[in-house]
């Protein structure tokens, strides 16, 4: 085949001077040739031959230039003709060729036809060898050859060869035969020793190494080897469906679809899959759920039911006896079922065959329907889905798997956004169920949960803190009552507009009773106005706009300004408020990811529980002692720690907002709290609420406390305890405010905090006496978010 020669023999560097001969061969025509064979049936055959190439010295001494081979291509023929007998030429895929480098120098017919069907640029390359690899395997080659170490190097040698015809990938395993070749030491060369065969042993990697002790080209390869080529396609489409289907790859499925191609031989394959939750309903009857689909004919969203869609056949060979079935033909399906509503889908999505196979899942009942189909009829069937028998079971552990990792994915969803259990105290969670669960040694899953034993933490102390949106219920009002009043005017416009187009008494009254709630918007809303005012233009102003539409072209655009300025999902104007709740939102995620970073920080000083709740603000609660820890023990210094921290974040926190007021369009501002409590107390998990709680009835105290302190007085005042640019300290001990005034003296060191006032607080109901030391903030212009606490720093600041 002689565009496959061109190829230098010398296109890769090896240890070996490559080259060709057919001395072996020769050699053993030369012994027929004798007078002891003379009545042997290839003595006169083996004079001819030997006649032929006696003048061709190369053949048997070696030569490079691959063109000697297509100049004397007949005599080349003929002189392999024993190993490429005639018989055998269609059926066998072999090659006799250059090791390496794959130089090739005769083909069997149907090798030859498949490297045509692999187009004209293709060219033999071994699977996952490089250059490198190359050169170390032609070394241990030399080494099992000339010095006798037999080292063990064997790895299946791999060729992927495209069919164009078919537009898919065959496979193709390597047997290589060496009979017909020698290696030759050149002159000089460096013997290998035992020590450099030990040190080699342990440098595989080291290609440097195996360069020095076997330079390039350093010996001779003379003659050729024999390549036969097997087809194991259908086997390494299986093993690579096995190795996608149990590896988590992103691009797994469409993988998968290649290997199927690749398996039947159908470039254009299609392959679906759906996850069916089988049940009862309430009446006791066979329900079927489709819970998840990547399906090639199914709609998650718009699935009408498995009766509706499947036959009475297939529902019950796949759905009940959980049996494959193949549709070879879909039209011909077609014209049995009258034109079912699976044939519909057939139709729509191009499918010409199909197989459905069914895999039941053990742990649940889960039933998976894998799809395979065609675009073409016939391309599967009976026969060929039995082919699938040897990766079914790949698939049935792939889908429970599959179904595991989802049942995985619920529950940590639902504990990472409905009822997650802080890290800190998860040791307590598991005790507890370990202890439950200690006494069945088989099945859990019928446990009685109620003998699970409560959680309660004794004896921890609470801290609590809040960055409260100030004047957020006034900010909300106002931008209802600009939205009100800009859409109430452009109602106006539109009935003032109709009014000059025709004078209509009802368009005066209409206008009239527009005017008279945009007046009442000014003066203030009460609870049901907003909705009391959507109801009137609903009822009766947008049937006039949809009568005024087609009466007038003029009005009909005054009609659409007034829609364009209506948010479409809403149904009302919408324009300040969407700014103020942007603003609320900004501000919120600002102020939570902060904390939420710095608490990693906190936590490394010692674990506390710590829960954190978005309002028109954030709020948290941290608790922190020895009870809630397993493998720690607290001292009261982590207390004083924790307190010193959180009065810095609250610093910290404030300028977040500060630099914030720049980003929102609505001016929002932070009024900033913390309410100590020196007495420690108990917290029990609430299972009801999935929540923890302050136990006790004395503890309540605290809980009220938390509730109405950020609305408090100062005593004696109508003025707001809580207010921008100032932190709130709330105690009821002076050893607490004894304590926090070290901390503010330290802040106030590192230009974190100015002037502090001491305040009284107004009684609340239920809770009298409390007191507050109030801060002015220090804002920084430069203030760095991302810049993380001095942790060492914060420690040795307590002790001041």
């Amino acid at each position: 085949m002689k565009k496959r020669l061109p190829k230098s023999i010398d296109s890769i560097e090896l240890p070996l001077d490559l080259r060709i001969s057919f001395k072996k061969v020769m050699d053993t025509y030369d012994k027929y040739t004798s007078q002891e064979y003379k009545n042997h049936p290839y003595h006169l055959a083996a004079n001819e031959m030997k006649s032929r190439y006696d003048g061709i010295a190369e053949f048997k001494d070696g030569f490079s230039d691959v063109n000697i081979i297509e100049d004397n291509r007949e005599l080349v023929n003929i002189l392999l003709e024993p190993l490429f007998p005639e018989v055998l030429m269609d059926n066998e895929i072999k090659v006799a060729c250059i090791p390496f480098s794959f130089t090739s120098i005769r083909f069997t017919n149907r090798f030859e036809k498949i490297l045509e069907n692999a187009g004209e640029d293709f060219e033999l390359q071994v699977r996952n060898f490089n250059d490198d690899h190359l050169y170390i395997h032609a070394c241990v080659f030399i080494l099992n050859a000339i010095y006798g170490y037999h080292i063990d190097l064997h790895r299946p040698f791999f060729f992927d060869i495209p069919d164009q015809r078919t537009g898919t990938m065959k496979h193709y395993r390597v047997a290589f035969n060496a009979d017909f070749s020698e290696i030759i030491p050149t002159e000089g060369v460096r013997k290998i020793t035992e020590e450099d065969y030990k040190r080699l042993l342990d440098s595989f990697d080291d290609i440097e190494l195996w360069k020095e002790m076997f330079p390039p080209k350093s010996y001779t390869f003379k003659g050729f080897g024999i390549m036969n080529l097997f087809d194991v396609t259908v086997d390494d489409s299986i093993s690579s469906v096995q190795k996608n289907l149990l590896k988590a790859n992103p691009n797994g499925f469409k993988d998968l679809q290649a290997d199927l191609a690749n398996f039947y031989g159908i470039k254009d394959i299609k392959m679906g899959f759906s996850v069916f939750e089988l049940g009862k309903d309430r009446n006791g009857n066979h329900e079927i759920k489709l819970k998840k689909s990547q399906s090639l004919i199914l709609d998650v969203n718009n699935f009408e039911g498995c009766d509706k869609t499947f036959c009475s056949y297939i529902g019950k060979r796949v759905f009940e006896d959980h049996e494959s079935v193949a549709i070879s033909d879909t039209e011909k399906y077609g014209e049995q079922t009258k034109g079912g509503l699976l044939y519909q889908k057939f139709k729509e999505k191009d499918v010409g065959s199909i197989i459905f196979i069914p895999i039941k899942t053990k742990n649940n009942n889960d039933l998976a329907v894998l799809e395979i189909a065609s675009p073409r009829p016939y391309e599967l069937n009976s026969i060929n889905k039995s082919k699938l028998i040897d990766i079914i079971e790949v698939f049935e552990s792939a889908v429970e798997r599959f179904s595991d990792e989802f049942k995985n994915v619920i529950e940590a969803t639902i504990q990472e956004h409905y009822t997650a259990i802080h890290p800190t105290v998860k040791w307590r969670f598991y005790d507890a169920v370990t202890t439950c669960l200690k006494d069945t040694p088989n099945d859990h899953s019928h446990k009685d949960l109620t003998d699970l034993e409560e959680i309660v933490f004794k004896d921890v102390y609470p801290l609590f803190g809040q960055s409260d949106i100030t004047g957020s219920s006034i900010a909300r009002n106002n931008a209802i009552q600009k939205d009100l009043s800009k859409q109430l005017n452009l109602a106006i416009e539109v009935i003032h507009a109709a009014s000059e187009e025709t004078e209509l008494p009802i368009y005066n009254e209409l206008e009239f009773r527009v005017e008279q709630y945009l007046n009442k918007v000014k003066v203030g809303l009460n609870a049901g106005d907003e909705i009391g005012i959507l109801d009137f233009l609903r009822q009766d102003i947008y049937p006039v706009f949809n009568h005024l539409k087609s009466q007038s072209p003029k009005v009909a655009k005054w009609v659409s300004v007034y829609m364009e300025h209506i948010d479409p999902e809403l149904h009302v104007v919408y324009d300040q408020r969407k700014k103020y709740e942007d603003s609320v939102f900004l501000l919120n995620e600002k102020l939570a990811n902060f904390i939420d970073e710095r608490q990693d920080e906190a936590q490394e000083m010692f674990p506390h529980y710590f829960e954190r709740y978005k309002t028109d603000g954030v709020e948290y609660n941290m608790y922190i002692g020895q009870s809630l820890v397993k493998n720690k023990s607290f001292d009261d210094v982590y207390l004083y720690n924790l307190r010193l921290w959180q009065l810095q974040l609250m610093c910290e926190m404030e300028n977040v907002a500060h630099m914030a007021r720049h980003e929102m369009e609505d001016d929002l501002q932070v009024a900033s709290l913390i309410l100590v409590h020196s007495n420690p107390l108990a917290i029990k998990f609430r299972m009801d609420e999935k929540k923890f709680d302050v136990d006790g009835a004395y503890n309540i105290r605290y809980e009220i406390i938390k509730k109405r302190i950020d609305k408090a007085n100062i005593k004696g005042t109508n003025n707001r305890l809580t207010i921008p640019g100032k932190i709130a300290i709330v105690y009821s001990q002076d050893k607490d405010a004894r304590e926090y005034t070290k901390y503010i003296t330290y802040l106030q060191s590192k230009n974190l905090l100015g002037e502090m006032e001491r305040l009284d607080i107004e009684d609340l109901q239920g809770v009298t006496g409390l007191k507050a030391l109030r801060v002015d903030v220090i804002y920084n212009d430069n203030f760095d978010p991302s810049k993380k606490l001095d942790l060492n720093e914060l420690i040795n600041g307590i002790e001041i």
